[in-house]
């Protein structure tokens, strides 16, 4: 329960900004074998529009909307998930130059560091727009990954905002040096420079990496 709390918190402190938990879900998708870009501008069939993350691998291209909320308390509602919804409509009628290959949109995602309301949940599913939240869906499926928390604890991408052992300053430095992830520490000796994290603590902070990311699972 500690842990899972842990992570919860964890993601709320990649913010206050949204941007940083764009490229977590980047981070998630390279993980399921995407090559990603962030913060992109893409025109649809009749105007342009900004999309959070864009993940590519094969004949699959993925866009997604990364609903960042700075409280638990927050959730996104049906509004969100209307306007998301709408957003790709116009883009599943444009072809996007991705990896060398034209590709048109295959999967459209909403996933939020929080909740969902139930009626944004109806509608996504009616609509079938793929959706990912902390707590939804309630566990994977025929291609369905699972909720925030279990893809998390599946694939060891623990933030590096859990650690207790080094500052906020520090977690920050990390961010900006590209390093969202606990496992992404090992031997980015780089990473500790750039968040002015001394050399003797180095093996304190990888040895906390390591328990989070082992009980967890």
């Amino acid at each position: 329960i500690a842990i899972k709390y842990s992570i919860r918190r964890a993601l709320i402190e990649l913010g206050p900004d949204g941007f940083p938990f764009e490229r977590f879900v980047a981070r998630i998708f390279e993980t399921w074998g995407y090559e990603t870009s962030t913060d992109q501008i893409v025109r649809g069939g009749c105007v342009e529009h900004e999309i959070d993350v864009v993940a590519w691998k094969g004949e699959e291209l993925a866009m997604v909307e990364a609903k960042f909320h700075n409280e638990f308390t927050l959730r996104s509602d049906l509004k969100v998930a209307l306007y998301v919804w709408a957003r790709f409509q116009d883009l599943m009628t444009a072809k996007f130059n991705y990896g060398g290959v034209q590709r048109r949109l295959t999967d459209p995602w909403l996933i939020t560091n929080t909740k969902f309301t139930d009626r944004a949940i109806t509608y996504g599913s009616c609509h079938l727009l793929k959706m990912v939240g902390w707590n939804y869906p309630d566990k994977p499926g025929p291609g369905t990954p699972g909720n925030l928390h279990q893809i998390i604890e599946k694939n060891g991408l623990h933030p590096v905002t859990c650690l207790t052992s080094i500052t906020r300053d520090q977690k920050k430095q990390l961010i900006a040096a590209g390093v969202l992830v606990c496992k992404d520490l090992a031997n980015n000796l780089e990473a500790f420079k750039a968040a002015r994290i001394p050399d003797t603590d180095v093996a304190r902070i990888l040895n906390e990496a390591k328990e989070i990311i082992d009980t967890a699972r």
